[in-house]
């Protein structure tokens, strides 16, 4: 029986090793005129686990993305703040068929690794295996010139909570449904991924469109 479970766990992991087979993928400009008025998306922000499957259009999905942590400015600076901009938050779009990391200044999604990442997201929640875009959101907090450990991861999970709460008011906005998570297999995600020791998965936000009754 253990045999046949490391046999079911490398089967299940093989399909991430192979970044190369994606490619990348070229984001549309996003949408500024879209969505309801800022007071009507807040008192319409609900979480929710009951989504469609359906694949998430690239205009819905780049929109979504700078709506998260875009570029907002010419001088790089966000949608999102962070700590003394120090911009340490990395967005890693996770996809049926890989995880990429979303490269705000160029409005792309670069290759990470092939393969389902949404049953490591999961643990244990089915329906985010069904989400069509689940967003990690990791904080870098080596990325913050100081020695206080503590205060550095402190910073990084505020940042974090920043972007995911941009995550929910666009998808109130426009019609999306989402749920902002820190249920997930850390160590797992880390290995996978490649993290290294200071990069922290804080939040994931599963997102798609409204279930169908």
């Amino acid at each position: 029986m253990k045999h046949l479970l490391l046999v079911f766990a490398a089967l299940l992991i093989a399909p991430l090793a192979q970044a190369q087979e994606l490619k990348e993928i070229k984001l549309n400009a996003p949408d500024k005129t879209r969505g309801s008025a800022v007071m009507k998306a807040l008192s319409e922000r609900a979480s929710s686990r009951a989504m469609s499957e359906r694949e998430l259009s690239l205009q819905d999905l780049s929109d979504l993305l700078w709506a998260a942590y875009g570029v907002n400015r010419p001088d790089g600076r966000r949608t999102a703040p962070t700590a003394k901009n120090d911009q340490d938050i990395d967005l890693y779009v996770c996809l049926p068929a890989g995880t990429y990391l979303y490269d705000a200044r160029n409005s792309l999604l670069k290759p990470v690794i092939s393969g389902d990442l949404r049953p490591v997201l999961a643990a244990g929640q089915d329906f985010v295996k069904h989400a069509p875009v689940v967003l990690l959101i990791v904080s870098d907090y080596s990325r913050f010139k100081m020695n206080d450990v503590e205060r550095s991861r402190l910073w990084g999970a505020m940042d974090g909570g920043i972007v995911s709460q941009n995550i929910n008011i666009f998808c109130a906005a426009v019609g999306l449904v989402t749920v902002p998570r820190a249920y997930m297999d850390q160590p797992k995600l880390k290995e996978i991924l490649g993290l290294s020791d200071t990069q922290m998965p804080v939040l994931n936000n599963p997102v798609g469109y409204p279930a169908t009754r």
